[in-house]
Formats: C-alpha cells, structure tokens, sequence
C-alpha cells in the first residue's frame, strides 16, 4: 500500500457524497478518483468534492492504478456487478449497505473477494460510530445487567414517486433494503443473530415495501423489534432494555452522539461522545486500519455478519412473498 490509501468512488449520487465529505474526517486516506456512467455527472461531482481524477465510465475508475480501494455507491441493483468488477481488477471495496440484494449474490461477493485476495466489506458505518461502540462495551460491563429485548425504527416520509429508487423493484426499492438493515444490525450487534423471525409489511402498488414491522427471538432468549418505512416518519430512536435498567438513543440512533442510561435507584446519566463529520469517516478508518494490516476482511464487520444480514432480510421478504424482477426462482 502507499502511504496514504487512494480513494475511488463508484457512484456520484446523495450517499457518494455523504462518504466523500467523511472521507475528509478520516486520517490516512485520500479521495483521488471517482467514476460515473458519464462525463458531466464525474466532474460535477470531481468539482464539488475537490477530486483531481475524473471518469466517465466504472470501468474506467476500477482500471485507474492510482486507485487502491473504492467505495461502490451504486443503487443496491448494481452492487454486486460493481463489487465484481472492482474486485476482478484489483482493487479493495467497501461496499454500501445492503452489501448485496440477497444472500445468493452476498456469496459470490465474498468468494470473488476472496479469489482475488482482495479486502471486501459492507459499509455498515452504524457499527463503528463511537458512542455505539461505547454502549457496547458498558453493556459487556452489566451496567443495565442482561440485555433482554432492544427496539428500534427508522423510517422517513417521502412523496410516492413509482420511478423513483425507492419505490422501484428494478432498483431494489422498498424500506427493508435501505433502512430497515439498520434496526436488524442494531439488534444483531447487541444480542447476535436471530432464531427466529416474525415480520409483516406493507406493500405499494409499485410491490415494493413502503413499510414494515419485525420481532426477532435471539438466543439468549432476548427479542428485538424494528420497524423501518419510506413513507412513515417514526421516532428514529431506540432503547436497549436490561434486567437492571435502560440504554436510550433519543434520536438517529445510527449516527448517535448522546445517549441515556436509565436504571432503579440512580439519576438518569447521560453521555455524550460528539465528533466532527457526518460519521462516514469511522468505516473508512476501520478500512484503513485493516488494509495496513493486510487483513481481507475487518473483524468487527465480517463476511459471515454480512451474511446474516442478508439472511434476515431474505427470510423477511420470504414471508412477504416479495421478489425483485432480477432474482430467479432459486436466488434465496
């Protein structure tokens, strides 16, 4: 590796710019190529984010050898046709949330990563932000004593557009992909993978999910509860209840900053753990940490958690009957 590790960006939409700007926060690296599917979209975006190489096509960006890992930001359509092709040329990825459509297309991932001796890993930036991370350890510390259920929603309202990403099947559209991962990785990060699951939907016109409502029964007995929506705001909270007290993210529990821990007998006590940035900059510096240890995969935010992932997922659409229009008969 170079000193610096070279960025690429595949993609030029809202969530690619949400990682360049954190990329500024993270030491070590450096944005110096983005690739779209035309010219003016790539400099448009290589004038906004101060980006000297420029290319009009992916193929091009995952052939740049001033490139050492790229950041795929593609619909969740296209992300394993993107991961593959900058895998087959060499290059690292951090791929955005969901790492795939299915668990089908999450195997072929990781095995081409895999082949080619390249580092793969979901951008499941949640996992790393600080405050969560702390939360995990006090909880490991029995400060709320066992973790018994965690509940958690994300959802958001936007005007029903059928052309739109998030209403079109063709584009994986619908709530589950592309926020109801978080309230699963929230659970599955405190209490480990599910044993069972029972979840219900609902379904626009477009047959995509525009909302949906999850339990989750976990080893130790513990259940979680999610919800996730495209066209219904909730709290965006999420509470971690113990057998001695609370853990409480008041609001955007992705990207927390300030939490509060509630028990019998004691002042509510909160804590807060402030960063600059927009919290993208803490998956790149676990990128980073794991490139310059010539790791292929990150411990925390491993090939077989990102396989749960979409095993939760698939098993949830599986009792919806909802299948997207590029997956065959035998894809989950």
């Amino acid at each position: 590796m170079s000193q610096s590790i070279r960025w690429g960006i595949l993609g030029t939409g809202r969530i690619a710019g949400e990682f360049a700007q954190g990329l500024q926060h993270a030491p070590g690296g450096k944005l110096v190529a983005v690739g779209s599917r035309g010219q003016g979209t790539a400099q448009a975006f290589a004038r906004q984010h101060g980006i000297a190489r420029v290319h009009a096509s992916y193929q091009s960006l995952v052939e740049d050898p001033e490139v050492d890992v790229i950041y795929v930001a593609s619909p969740h359509s296209t992300h394993c046709e993107h991961t593959l092709m900058c895998l087959d040329a060499g290059k690292h990825v951090l791929c955005e949330k969901p790492l795939a459509v299915n668990l089908q297309e999450a195997n072929l991932m990781m095995d081409r990563a895999r082949q080619q001796e390249c580092f793969l890993m979901e951008a499941m930036w949640m996992w790393f932000v600080p405050l969560i991370q702390e939360a995990r350890k006090r909880i490991a510390q029995g400060v709320i004593g066992q973790v018994r259920m965690i509940q958690a929603d994300f959802g958001f309202r936007v005007d029903f557009n059928p052309e739109a990403r998030l209403f079109n099947p063709h584009l994986a559209g619908g709530a589950l992909l592309d926020v109801g991962i978080y309230p699963i990785a929230f659970a599955s990060l405190f209490l480990g993978p599910p044993q069972q699951i029972v979840s219900l939907p609902s379904i626009c016109t477009t047959g995509v999910d525009e909302q949906s409502a999850f339990v989750m029964r976990h080893s130790s007995g513990a259940l979680s509860t999610g919800a996730a929506a495209i066209r219904t705001r909730t709290s965006q909270s999420a509470w971690i209840h113990g057998t001695e007290g609370s853990i409480h993210f008041p609001s955007t529990f992705w990207k927390a900053q300030h939490l509060q821990i509630i028990r019998e007998n004691h002042p509510p006590e909160t804590l807060s753990m402030p960063f600059d940035g927009n919290g993208y900059q803490f998956e790149a510096l676990e990128v980073h940490q794991c490139l310059e240890a010539g790791m292929m995969e990150s411990s925390l935010m491993t090939h077989e958690q990102s396989r749960s992932f979409m095993q939760i997922m698939d098993a949830m659409r599986g009792q919806w009957q909802m299948r997207y229009p590029m997956e065959q008969p035998s894809s989950r």
